[in-house]
Formats: C-alpha cells, structure tokens, sequence
C-alpha cells in the first residue's frame, strides 16, 4: 500500500511540474512599440499602450512573469519565429496568409479601416465609386498591414501607393502633403485625429473594411495559445478588460 501511495504522489508531481512548466519561466512578449495607442514608447522610453496593458493582465492570469521585447514590424512574425519572444501581441491582424507561418489566439479585439486626409480635401469616400473618387490620388498605409494589402488588392489600378515603415511615418507624410489620404485601422486614427498633429484632418466616409479581427500570435502548434486564449476569456469575465479598454476609448473595441 505504501508502495503505490508513493507512486500516486510521485505521479502527481510530475503532472503538476508538466502542466506549471511553462509558467515558471520568465516569458517575453514582442511588440512593435510604434503604433499608439495600442503600443508606443512615452516620454521616458517605456513601452506603454493597449497592446501592453492586455498582454500583462493576461501574464498576471497565467501567472507568468512578462518582459518587452520591441520588434521592427517589417521582421515582427520571423523573430517570433526564431524565438525572440514567446508571443506577439502588437495589434496584429489575422489573415489566412499569416495563418501559414505563425497560429492566432482568439481575436482580443475587432478593428475597422478608414481613410483620413485633410479637412479641406473634398473626398466623398464610397464603395460605390471609390476609384472614381481616388483616380490619380497618391494614397498611404503602413507596409505589411492589412491597409496596405486592401489598397493594393482594391485600388493599385488607379492610385499611386506609397507604403510606410512605420504608421508614425505614413502620418508625418500626410501632414507634409506628400500623399493626398491615408487608409489605417479606425482606432489608431481616432486616437491621431485627437492629436495636435491631427487637428487638420478628419475621417472621410464610412469604413471600407469593418471586419478586421486582431490577435495575439505564437509559434505553429505551440500549446502556449490555449492557455493564451484561456486567460483573454478570463479577463473579459472579471471585467479587467472592459477597465483597459475604458482607459483607452469611451467605446468598446472587443
């Protein structure tokens, strides 16, 4: 009898090392850190955001401590890849082409695609005559996003695009006058509009794309997003979500 209750315990310390494994090491988290106010450095260099916000209340749910890793966009799914961080939560949306090198968790929020340019620009953007409008127009997006890949899968034939490293660059060229609109994530332009730098500028027409699901990327078959996707509905039940999402935006954005 003795001999097997030390085999049940022997049995279950391994099973409780198996299933704590992954929480007792230190885990990184890759962020782009140039996309306010999802991920942005403040004034002191500090990586800050809603993209960070989320990605630390779900470490603090796994029980897992958390540390930035800061990733260029253009390289942001190889060096999560190549194990440079454990996960990716930077505002990333799911595409079926993404699917193929990296796996998603859950969507942690729903995005839109909207054209801003400057107020006195008489653009009425519609479905229905988009490239009526834009014919001749030098248009705007960051390279390697979803914006991006619409204008050149919808548009290319009649706008000339001109794509950014950074959303903070595509922005800088609008104000300058070197493209005519720019086409980004809804809440990343109402977050600029409210800016000083965009107090020109306004949204023009409805979005063009309202369906653009964001989350969070880990390496394929990695078991790391169930426990992802295990803490995110956790934190919507206990209402710490809906508290990040009200520091950010007086709207719900899940």
């Amino acid at each position: 009898m003795q001999t097997y209750k030390k085999f049940l315990l022997a049995a279950a310390v391994t099973l409780t090392f198996a299933t704590s494994a992954f929480a007792a090491e230190k885990m990184k988290m890759g962020i782009e850190a140039a996309y306010p106010p999802f991920n942005n450095k403040d004034a002191s260099g500090q990586v800050v955001g809603f993209d960070v916000d989320i990605g630390n209340a779900l470490c603090a749910k796994m029980k897992v401590e958390c540390e930035i890793v800061t990733s260029d966009w253009d390289g942001i799914i190889p060096a999560l890849n190549a194990k440079k961080f454990n996960f990716l939560i930077s505002s990333m949306s799911i595409t079926e082409e993404r699917k193929q090198a990296v796996d998603f968790t859950d969507p942690y929020y729903s995005n839109k695609l909207q054209f801003v340019a400057p107020k006195t620009t008489d653009l009425t953007i519609d479905k229905a005559t988009l490239k009526e409008t834009l014919k001749g127009k030098i248009i705007g997006a960051q390279r390697a996003t979803l914006a991006g890949t619409w204008l050149e899968d919808n548009l290319a034939d009649v706008i000339t695009i001109k794509l950014y490293d950074t959303q903070e660059n595509a922005y800088l060229d609008l104000t300058s006058g070197r493209v005519d609109a720019l086409l980004a994530d809804k809440f990343v332009n109402y977050e600029w509009l409210k800016s000083d730098a965009g107090k020109g500028f306004e949204f023009k027409g409805d979005p063009v794309f309202d369906n653009d699901k964001i989350g969070i990327a880990v390496r394929k078959d990695d078991p790391l997003r169930e426990e992802l996707n295990k803490a995110l509905k956790e934190i919507i039940a206990d209402g710490t979500y809906k508290k990040i999402n009200d520091k950010y935006f007086p709207f719900s954005i899940l």
